[in-house]
């Protein structure tokens, strides 16, 4: 089990399961199982709270985990 983080600016909002739309200043969380199941959780940078990104994801090589987390940054963070 991998897990990866990443601080961004989410302007427009990231929806979440737990608390709906969140913005402002944002920290991806993502982890990566040993078989492919990915994790995608999202916190304001400092609070104890972490929500869920809405769906269910699986990457065929758990070594796609650094560009999935890679390009949800960038797309969470899009305007």
């Amino acid at each position: 089990m991998e897990t990866k983080t990443s601080t961004f600016t989410a302007t427009h909002g990231v929806m979440t399961q737990e608390v709906g739309v969140i913005s402002g200043e944002l920290e991806l969380r993502t982890t990566c199982q040993e078989d492919g199941t990915l994790e995608l959780k999202i916190a304001y940078v400092g609070a104890i709270d972490v929500y869920t990104l809405p769906g269910n994801y699986r990457v065929h090589d758990v070594r796609d985990h650094d560009v999935i987390h890679e390009i949800l940054r960038i797309i969470l963070t899009r305007a």
